[in-house]
């Protein structure tokens, strides 16, 4: 409970100071870990939607780091204007692989997340 607590704090301070000099707010995309789902991240979602923000939460097919990004990518294109990712655990390599030459996100959040290098895995 403590933790997911403290992932809200985060997430909402981090996206409050990124929006900052917009007038529309980017929609957050949630990315779960490797031992979780996207049910996960209920309580952050209502808390967003609560200062309102969009929120998509992505459920992760958890296949690998390459094709998890290309499913997470199609969300985030599917989406109007920009978004912001962010990634607990597993999801972090998962926003890296999404973000590289994506215009439409404004920023990555990690969540106690993996952030490797593109093409990288936390494994190498």
């Amino acid at each position: 409970m403590v933790i997911k607590a403290l992932i809200t704090l985060a997430a909402i301070a981090i996206v409050g100071v990124n929006i900052a000099h917009s007038q529309e707010k980017p929609t957050v995309v949630l990315v779960h870990g490797a031992f979780a789902d996207s049910s996960s991240w209920s309580k952050v979602i209502a808390k967003l939607e609560q200062d309102g923000y969009p929120v998509a939460a992505a459920s992760n097919p958890l296949r690998s780091v390459t094709g998890d990004g290309a499913y997470v990518r199609k969300i985030v294109d599917s989406l109007p204007g920009d978004v912001i990712l962010v990634g607990h655990s597993y999801g972090g390599s998962v926003i890296n692989e999404v973000a590289a030459g994506n215009a439409k996100v404004r920023s990555l959040v990690f969540v106690a997340a993996f952030a490797p290098d593109i093409g990288a895995t936390a494994l190498r």
